[in-house]
């Protein structure tokens, strides 16, 4: 049964890369509505992954989960082995017999955006380039191809894919190499496909991106942290429309809460236009649509950040 302050109470989510940024705070607040949420990641208390970031791991996520009202459920998972994704869906059916909410939020390449940024298809080292396809795109399929039929079972079931970028944007700019481009624009692709796959039995597949995250990682870079990010603004002005990873949290949130959500199917939307749709706003109270500015500086290179806020 659900409730107004608990609309997602009964609900069973697995957000899959839920270890820090985006994924950990989707999960938060999933949980707050009151789900029961699966998180799953590769680095734990015990072991880190590939990204080397040892402050953030999946059973911190899913206390933050519980501490937030739902109940949090930590699994470690490298979503690029399917006998892991398979053991993962089958525990998930075996202890709820159900999944309501798949968050598909696997990434952890941002050591090998750094290293290929703006280089040529031929001066990128092709093993980099490759694992990217491997963490943005191979373990999103693997992980759809085993969930879905735990998905289907529910006529209302919501998938998402997380990205970087909307249709709109990733289909007429080049995204700093070809190996990222395609990683941050094939998720949109597979939310319209899989939208097909899961219309008949009336469930809703999408693709978000958040616009300009203040990840722990973007934090680090700048040498800031969430209480005193502005101060990166003197570095670059254009960060002022960052926005924190809660504010896509929250509007994942309310898409999972929106009984009408089937009218986004296949569609490619932003953490900026959910907010408009469903009145939420960002941790501190303001309403960033990063990506509205972006393209409004292509042609106006005065545009003022505080017009999208």
């Amino acid at each position: 049964m659900t409730t107004d302050t608990k609309p997602l109470g009964g609900r069973i989510a697995l957000v899959a890369g839920a270890t820090r940024g985006a994924g950990r705070a989707i999960a938060v607040e999933l949980g707050a509505a009151g789900a029961t949420v699966y998180v799953t990641g590769r680095t734990t208390r015990e072991k880190a992954s590939e990204v080397g970031r040892t402050t953030e791991t999946i059973e911190e996520t899913a206390e933050l989960v519980t501490a937030a009202g739902g109940e949090g459920v930590a699994v470690p998972t490298d979503h690029l082995e399917p006998d892991q994704v398979a053991a993962l869906v089958e525990r998930i059916d075996r202890e709820q017999g159900r999944l309501d909410i798949l968050v598909n939020d696997i990434w952890g390449g941002e050591h090998l955006v750094v290293a290929g940024f703006g280089k040529k298809i031929h001066e990128m080292a092709l093993a980099d380039g490759l694992r990217m396809l491997e963490l943005g795109v191979k373990s999103h399929l693997i992980t759809s191809a085993a969930v879905v039929p735990l998905l289907i079972r529910n006529p209302d079931s919501l998938l998402v894919e997380v990205t970087d970028g909307t249709a709109e944007y990733n289909g007429t700019h080049y995204r700093e190499n070809i190996f990222y481009d395609l990683a941050k624009t094939a998720p949109i692709r597979m939310a319209f496909a899989l939208s097909h796959d899961l219309k008949p039995s009336g469930g809703t597949a999408v693709s978000v991106t958040p616009g300009w995250l203040r990840s722990e990682q973007m934090l680090d870079h700048f040498g800031v942290t969430e209480e005193n990010w502005r101060d990166a603004t003197e570095k670059l002005p254009d960060f002022a429309v960052a926005e924190s990873p809660v504010y896509l949290g929250r509007g994942i949130a309310a898409l999972a809460a929106d009984p009408d959500r089937a009218r986004w199917n296949g569609q490619s939307l932003s953490s900026g236009q959910l907010a408009k749709e469903y009145g939420f706003t960002d941790a501190d109270g303001s309403r960033p649509d990063a990506w509205g500015f972006i393209v409004a500086k292509e042609t106006d290179e005065n545009v003022s950040v505080d017009d999208y806020r």
